[in-house]
């Protein structure tokens, strides 16, 4: 059985003996908007639980837009343009406009992403800056929420009149669900912010998970982070396989973005009849496999349809190679799971260590197996271990001691599938 999955730019083909049982899952969505122009004007003239988008920019003289980096497909140059021409329009000039590039701990886009980001025309009419979360004196301090964590947000975005985000939403590692409240926090917050809501405090907690926002306790600490900052509205957008916009919500920062994680549930959610024996996944390609960082995250998405005991191939490009050099430092020394979470559980929260946490916790349930061939097994610690560069190795590893009929689950777009057995 061959299979085409998202892998870096051009995709990957990968064989399956035909001895197991297979069952290919796809990203399910609704289907793409035929007039999304008309879409975004109803959303911006008429937006959930708040006033149009041109009455609240009236009388004001500047805005503050924070936008997804390059690490993800926001149609910016599509929902750009009308948002502009509203607060143009209510007499915010050019020159009263700032475009962050919500960053959170990535590194800062490069003047060709930018123009990528937001199109050439964007790129180099209005202020468009990069967030940096290691620079704590270029964010005001909010004080701290009612659970204790220190709120540090971008200064340039605090000085505005008007506060903006503009993002997507599609399920998350640990939100729930991305978009909204995550292009203020972890997007323009200082890292003095981020570490803590990536401690082990949140990173541990079961509900703290892909696909629910309903009792997630990180959800509600970024809303309440979000509210101290001024979070006036939001245009988020919902996206097909091939990445066009399904649905448009506009309006108050909590119910737009409520009402788009309730369509997207609606009509994305792909029921499976059990777990399965292994999942094979991909971090969905390009952007979102341009590092080893970002490709774990295919990992923490795919736990949800394997049995405990279970095994996961995961495979990126990883063009990038690992990501930060914090995070590099950390796997580099990495030793194993449980050893791993046991040297973080009462020492302060490092830059990334997150997201080995919560691959670390997937590791304790289920066997992990990595095709990654621009990252050398050296570079990967006590991970390397099952890393391969060759991917029919990698895919005979994975299946390797199992029966005949074995369940196989492959899933061609990684954490972009939502999947859940039901």
């Amino acid at each position: 059985m061959k299979t085409q999955f998202a892998f870096g730019t051009s995709g990957i083909e990968l064989s399956i003996p035909d001895s197991f049982e297979c069952q290919v899952v796809r990203s399910r969505s609704a289907a793409g908007l035929s007039n999304v122009l008309a879409a975004l004007d109803e959303a911006l003239d008429h937006p959930i639980g708040t006033e149009p988008l041109a009455k609240l920019a009236a009388g004001k003289r500047t805005v503050a837009i924070s936008v997804c980096d390059i690490t993800r497909p926001a149609p910016n140059r599509v929902t750009l343009p009308p948002l502009l021409l509203r607060l143009h329009a209510a007499g915010i000039p050019v020159e009263g406009v700032t475009i962050l590039i919500a960053t959170g701990l990535h590194r800062g886009a490069t003047k060709d992403e930018i123009e990528t980001i937001l199109g050439p025309e964007i790129a180099n009419t209005y202020r468009v800056v990069n967030h940096d979360a290691r620079d704590l004196a270029a964010h005001r301090a909010l004080g701290n929420t009612s659970c204790g964590t220190p709120i540090y947000i971008d200064e340039r975005f605090m000085a505005a009149d008007l506060h903006i985000t503009l993002g997507f939403v599609e399920p998350h590692i640990m939100l729930g669900f991305s978009g909204g409240r995550k292009l203020i926090v972890p997007g323009l917050a200082a890292q003095e912010t981020i570490k803590v809501i990536h401690s082990p405090r949140f990173m541990r907690e079961p509900l703290a998970t892909e696909g629910s926002i309903a009792w997630n306790p990180l959800h509600a600490e970024l809303l309440e982070i979000a509210a101290q900052a001024r979070h006036d509205f939001i245009l988020d957008v919902t996206l097909t396989q091939e990445r066009e916009i399904s649905g448009v919500f506009a309006g108050d920062a909590v119910k737009a973005h409520a009402s788009a994680v309730e369509f997207l549930v609606s009509s994305s959610l792909e029921k499976l009849p059990s777990l399965a024996d292994v999942a094979i996944t991909s971090a969905a390609g390009y952007p979102l496999d341009l590092t080893f960082y970002q490709t774990l995250k295919g990992i923490t998405a795919a736990q949800h349809i394997v049995k405990p005991g279970g095994r996961i191939l995961v495979m990126g490009d990883c063009a990038e190679g690992i990501g930060s050099p914090e995070f590099a430092r950390m796997l580099e020394k990495y030793s194993g799971h449980a050893s791993f979470l046991n040297e973080i559980r009462d020492t302060p929260v490092e830059v990334d260590q997150w997201q080995l946490e919560r691959v670390a916790l997937v590791g304790l349930k289920n066997k992990l197996y990595f095709y990654t061939p621009r990252v050398p097994n050296a570079q990967l610690g006590n991970l390397g271990a099952l890393a391969f560069n060759d991917l029919q190795e990698a895919v005979a590893a994975v299946l390797d001691g199992l029966p005949a009929g074995a369940r196989v689950v492959l899933v061609p777009d990684g954490p972009y599938t939502f999947a859940r057995v039901c």
